[in-house]
């Protein structure tokens, strides 16, 4: 049954609990199923435990601490992510040059901030997290589609990139203890000892941070971004005065005419498809923003500017590499391993590690989090459903599915493929269908007359925009004859989303424009 929005939640204690259950409940891991400060407020409709909580809830404007410094350093740790530094420096093995990777990356970074712009607005507006966002168009049940999908990508690949980051750390570790290397030959379900100690060090120290909520990831994220910052520049530095102070400006095989612009633009492609998930819950973040102002020059200078600094280092790194031994580094990780010092080594290493978990809590570790809170908000909340989250990332072996290609290209590719079409649906709806009026209230109740109920809580015109435009980005992205077209699956599916479901809309009903202030809850809890 809904619960209704009148009455404090501490004031009527659930049934069948005892006194000191009740305190236990209330004091050290709370789930708030009704709004703090509702009663009274008229015209409000029933608000339903199976919709809302704590975490799910709007966040207050007032008291929101997430600064333009706090957007800012979400980029300056993720684009410089080892991951990105992989697929940059794989442009110049390609054969395409410095000004051409700077084009590139250019052209990708110009426009993800349009597209993470517009969906930081709506996080800004609404104050709620991305699964509650999906009812808007998906309607309350639907919603847990978009909602496990963007989850389950980021679930599996919190576990690769915690097992990456423990191979940083081991490699570490032998070097300054060499007597670790004997644990590092046996295998215990796929990984060694050595490798399940730095696994699950890495493992609890996420947790951890994770347990305190997200503003000690903003905590968190604004303390590592410099470091990488400094850590960065200073190997790219330390490259180039080994390389003479000059560097190769391409391979001995430059790419010309059509076949470069392709790469470029192809590269510039990607480099937006590689942030699809986070063009869809960005919102988990800019709900806490402190104004659209701080979230527009959080995005300036985190994706323009910062992306410019980072292709910059890219195009130094790999240019002096090939410079002095004809070779194209894979990795930042290449070059710390060239450290001649070992506590500069152990330094930059340690940054590393630093740059790896801050990208991982971010990109992996919240969207998951958020998602099985949505899927079930009358048992888990923040806290709870972190613990959840990391135990699957453990539980999956994910260094078993990251040494099966099959696993990273079907299943991590395909439900990729999908996410272009849930961003064209979600934005259309929001952005030019409603005109961003948006009844925040109505998103946490199942009332049949409710402006997110649809069809028994789903709306099937969202589906049938979905299905085709997803069927379409699989095709471009998995048949062999449509490689060319690959890079762009993302826009594909994107823009066909988007265009299938204004196509199919209803556009006879009224949208009102409703304040969630009145059931909203404060920014940090």
């Amino acid at each position: 049954m809904p619960t209704t929005s009148q009455g404090d939640p501490t004031s009527a204690p659930e049934p069948h609990t005892s006194t000191s259950e009740r305190h236990h409940h209330e004091h050290v891991d709370p789930i708030l199923h009704r709004p703090p400060s509702a009663a009274g407020q008229p015209g409000l409709p029933p608000i339903s435990e199976r919709l809302y909580n704590q975490d799910l809830a709007p966040t207050r404007v007032e008291g929101r601490r997430w600064s333009a410094y706090s957007i800012f350093t979400l980029w300056a740790n993720d684009v410089h992510s080892l991951g990105n530094y992989g697929f940059a420096l794989g442009l110049f093995a390609l054969g395409l040059g410095g000004w051409q990777i700077l084009l590139a990356l250019g052209i990708g970074a110009a426009l993800l901030f349009v597209l993470l712009t517009i969906s930081g607005y709506m996080g800004f507006k609404t104050g709620v997290p991305f699964p509650v966002m999906c009812r808007i168009a998906f309607g309350v049940r639907g919603a847990q589609l978009p909602a496990l999908i963007r989850g389950g990508v980021a679930v599996v690949w919190f576990g690769i990139q915690t097992y990456l980051a423990s191979l940083v750390l081991r490699v570490l570790l032998i070097a300054v203890v060499p007597g670790l290397d004997r644990l590092d030959h046996n295998s215990i379900l796929g990984l060694s000892t050595l490798g399940w100690l730095t696994f699950g060090a890495l493992w609890l120290v996420q947790t951890y941070i994770v347990q305190h909520g997200m503003d000690t990831i903003r905590k968190y994220e604004a303390w590592a971004g410099p470091v990488i910052l400094i850590t960065m520049a200073a190997l790219a530095v330390w490259i180039l005065t080994k390389a003479g102070g000059s560097i190769a400006w391409s391979t001995n095989h430059r790419l010309t005419g059509a076949s470069m612009w392709h790469e470029i633009f192809a590269g510039g492609a990607l480099w937006v498809s590689i942030y699809a998930t986070f063009v869809l819950n960005f919102c988990d973040f800019t709900r806490a923003s402190r104004s659209k102002r701080s979230i527009a020059l959080g995005n300036f200078w985190g994706i323009p500017i910062n992306v410019l600094f980072f292709g910059v280092i890219v195009v130094v790194m790999a240019g002096a590499q090939f410079r002095i031994n004809g070779h194209v580094i894979e990795s930042p990780a290449d070059i710390v391993k060239e450290i001649p010092d070992t506590a500069l080594l152990v330094i930059a290493s340690l940054a590393l590690l630093v740059l790896t978990v801050a990208v991982n809590l971010m990109a992996n570790f919240v969207a998951p989090i958020y998602a099985l809170t949505n899927l079930v908000p009358r048992k888990l909340n923040f806290k709870r459903a972190g613990l959840i989250s990391a135990v699957i990332g453990l539980v999956i072996l994910p260094w078993n599915l990251y040494s099966t290609p099959a696993v990273i290209v079907y299943f991590l590719g395909g439900l990729g493929a999908l996410l272009g079409p849930l961003f064209g649906i979600i934005i259309a709806d929001y952005w030019l269908l409603r005109r961003t009026r948006i009844d925040v209230p109505a998103l946490y109740t199942e009332d049949q007359s409710g402006a997110y109920a649809y069809r028994s809580g789903v709306n099937p015109r969202a589906i049938a925009a979905f299905v085709p435009a997803s069927a379409i980005s699989l095709l471009i992205a998995f048949v062999p004859a449509l490689r060319s077209l690959s890079p762009f699956a993302w826009f594909v599916g994107a823009g066909l989303g988007a265009v299938i479901f204004l196509a199919v809309a209803d556009r006879t009903r009224v949208y009102d424009d409703v304040s969630g202030e009145p059931i909203a809850v404060p920014s940090v809890h």
